[in-house]
């Protein structure tokens, strides 16, 4: 027999506070004061200097991999940034650059959860100054007041927001102290993998009507649909815009990128998935599987290996269980070896729940390093 109190209504949970309430942002971020360093936004003509900059401070973090000049410069076309209002870079007497921050904000188109990310580092030369704490400090500001800003809007107001800063495992002991002080706990582990192209890689086929292609220009598209369907339960996870999803491809390599179409499904058109997203048009090959790749030459030497880079893997949910994405990743260490390739190298979120973990292992694929998510959740 029910216990009375299993008989009493469930209370509904209480509305969240509006974003602005949550994000409590204070009235202006604060410019950094210590170090006698001049402070300003970042201008397209910093490019050169911001990647000495970020490659000194990488290098002095322990990485071997870094930010290209090119990448800081697709920075100012990426569809949300506004460098007055979302960048720092402090100079000296010389007008040296001697340290930076970058809040980077994300489109909250279908969004479920509002973010925004900083990002930021000192030259080694005026580290143990206050410099690192003080421009935590404005870029958590800056991020706060970006959040405040989308209130107003009632279906973003009571969404749950979240400030991010990713750091390396190789980075200083001190960098996840200053970010604990600031605020920001630990979430998610990331982990970067390495497979040896010198051992063979077998191909894995498909049954019809699966097919793999390349990648084209025709089904990009229909491949981003693919990749937010086969991303919807991943951890953080939120929509491509068709803008978000052109942005930041300056390492992007075609040639190494394969969709994979279920060739008895044509679109009708996407709204059905994505409402008021008619971007690809009736009777476009349906994609299922996706595998992007990228090209970091860039590291190649400081890293010590050459390098075809997964960027993107994944299935459709309907679609899982059917090899695809095993034969994607095989075609394309196949791909990276024939053009010259040491390694085939991938970045996987520890807890992946599709099982990706066991496949890359399975695989041959090793762990080389890792990285940790550092959030602060509104």
């Amino acid at each position: 027999m029910s216990s009375p109190a299993s008989l009493r209504p469930v209370e509904p949970e209480p509305a969240p506070a509006p974003i602005a309430e949550r994000a409590a942002a204070p009235a202006t971020p604060r410019l950094p004061t210590a170090g006698d360093l001049t402070w300003r936004a970042w201008a397209r003509e910093d490019v050169p200097a911001l990647a000495t900059l970020l490659r000194t401070v990488q290098e002095a973090d322990g990485r071997d991999w870094f930010t290209s000049a090119d990448e800081i410069a697709e920075s100012f076309d990426a569809p949300v940034f506004d460098a007055s209002a979302d960048t720092l870079v402090g100079t000296d007497a010389d007008g040296m650059l001697r340290a930076y921050a970058q809040v980077e904000r994300f489109p909250t188109d279908g969004a479920t959860r509002l973010r925004v990310s900083v990002s930021g580092g000192v030259h080694p030369t005026h580290r143990g100054r206050g410099i690192g704490t003080e421009l935590l400090d404005w870029a958590t500001g800056r991020a706060r007041h970006a959040l405040a800003a989308l209130g107003g809007d009632p279906r973003l107001d009571v969404l749950p927001a979240r400030i991010s800063a990713h750091i390396e495992d190789s980075a200083p002991a001190e960098r996840r102290e200053l970010l604990r002080a600031g605020g920001f706990e630990p979430v998610r582990y990331y982990a970067n993998l390495l497979r040896d192209l010198s051992v063979p890689v077998s191909a894995v086929g498909l049954e019809p009507p699966l097919r793999l292609l390349p990648w084209s220009e025709a089904l990009d598209d229909a491949t981003r649909l693919a990749r937010n369907d086969a991303f919807r339960d991943h951890w953080g996870s939120q929509p491509r815009t068709p803008e978000s999803w052109r942005a930041y491809r300056s390492s992007f390599a075609p040639e190494w990128s394969f969709v994979v179409v279920d060739e008895s499904v044509r679109y009708q058109g996407s709204e059905q998935e994505q409402p008021g997203d008619a971007t690809v048009a009736p009777g476009t090959p349906y994609v299922v599987g996706l595998h992007l790749a990228a090209r970091y030459e860039h590291d190649w030497e400081s890293q010590g290996y050459t390098a075809g880079y997964t960027d993107l893997l994944g299935v459709r949910r309907d679609y899982r269980g059917r090899r695809i994405a095993v034969a994607l990743l095989t075609h394309a260490m196949r791909v990276f070896a024939d053009a010259g390739m040491q390694q085939a190298e991938l970045d996987v979120d520890t807890d992946n729940p599709t099982g990706a973990t066991g496949l890359y292992a399975r695989l041959g694929f090793t762990k080389s390093d890792g990285s940790t998510l550092f959030t602060i959740e509104l």
